[in-house]
């Protein structure tokens, strides 16, 4: 893939990830220690569904970061999702 190497300059989009990145991070934490808890199968998988869609949004976000610093043609941006997405 030929994109530049595009960075998150802004300080308000990089405390708005850093934070995302962090209620993550807790959900893992509490998903750990329902395991330990011995929770239902049920109650985790709906908390890693919901850790994953969160780590989805930060991915999409860090994707739109790419297509803003140097907007890919459509090819490049199938590119993208598909090696990781």
């Amino acid at each position: 893939m030929a994109l530049s190497d595009p960075r998150v300059r802004d300080p308000e989009a990089k405390k708005a990830m850093d934070t995302r990145l962090a209620r993550v991070e807790g959900q893992v934490r509490g998903i750990r220690r329902m395991i330990d808890e011995d929770q239902t199968c049920e109650a985790i998988a709906q908390q890693l569904s919901a850790a994953r869609k969160a780590l989805d949004r930060a991915f999409y976000e860090m994707v739109s970061c790419m297509m803003r610093d140097e907007p890919p043609s459509a090819g490049k941006i199938a590119e993208l999702l598909a090696r990781f997405g």
